[in-house]
């Protein structure tokens, strides 16, 4: 088990706020609306697929789906989205709003080991503000990677452990400002790019592209920026000659 009791309780507490835009999860619809883009782009230049297209047909995985912001997003692209999540209010949430918006997304509750079939694999794996609330890191990260096509890609986004991620992230964004509620995150666990890199090496995973983004909470804005040291998304994918046995 890599999620934790006391995080999956607090998401529950928060299921019911995962859809309004203005509520505790704004930031998270916020970066959602820039993120988005992003991960088309980069699916689509790394799968070689016509953009006209977009992900029709593709398999993709969200572990950690939270109320499916994401999965639903890709969902009306054309994918064949699977949500995992280990909180049932987020697994309830998800599945409430897909079903009133007409979306289909595969939405299972627990974790990817108890829910998947030992042979599920997808182009695309999605590891969204989740590795900072799990209790083994690596562990999780090996799991993401064994669930990957052959030619498939990982993005995974978290916050870098950093000073300036503590003063940014949690006594400002947490404490003084309130655009999240308090106890969200653990400065602790905020994982560095580069223990995201160690972590991967073993499947054979190689990081692409890291990419930092910048939330600016007073007007509700995010872009993107060249700083890493609070919000950020990395990719990783194999090279054609690192075929990884499962």
């Amino acid at each position: 088990m890599t999620a934790i009791a006391a995080e999956i309780e607090r998401f529950n507490r928060l299921s019911a706020t995962w859809w309004d835009c203005r509520g505790p999860m704004r930031p998270l619809h916020v970066v959602n609306a820039l993120r988005l883009d992003y991960v088309v782009e980069q699916i689509t230049s790394h799968l070689g697929l016509d953009t006209a297209n977009a992900l029709t047909g593709l398999r993709i995985l969200d572990v950690g789906c939270g109320g499916g912001l994401m999965s639903e997003a890709l969902a009306r692209y054309g994918a064949n989205v699977v949500g995992v999540d280990a909180s049932p209010g987020n697994v309830a949430a998800a599945r409430l709003h897909a079903e009133s918006q007409n979306v289909t997304v595969d939405y299972r509750l627990g974790e990817p080991a108890e829910v998947l079939s030992p042979h599920e694999r997808f182009d695309v794996v999605l590891a969204l503000e989740v590795v900072e609330h799990v209790s083994d890191v690596p562990a999780f990260l090996a799991a993401a990677a064994d669930r990957l096509t052959p030619g498939g890609i990982l993005f995974v986004s978290t916050i870098d452990r950093t000073f300036k991620s503590f003063a940014v992230a949690i006594v400002g964004a947490e404490y003084l400002l309130r655009v999240l509620p308090r106890g969200t995150h653990q400065w602790s666990m905020f994982v560095r790019p580069e223990e995201l890199r160690s972590a991967l090496a073993p499947s054979k995973l190689h990081m692409n592209n890291l990419r930092g983004m910048r939330y600016l909470p007073v007007v509700h804005k995010a872009s993107w920026c060249k700083d890493t040291k609070v919000n950020y998304i990395a990719t990783f994918s194999r090279t054609p000659h690192d075929n990884y046995e499962h």
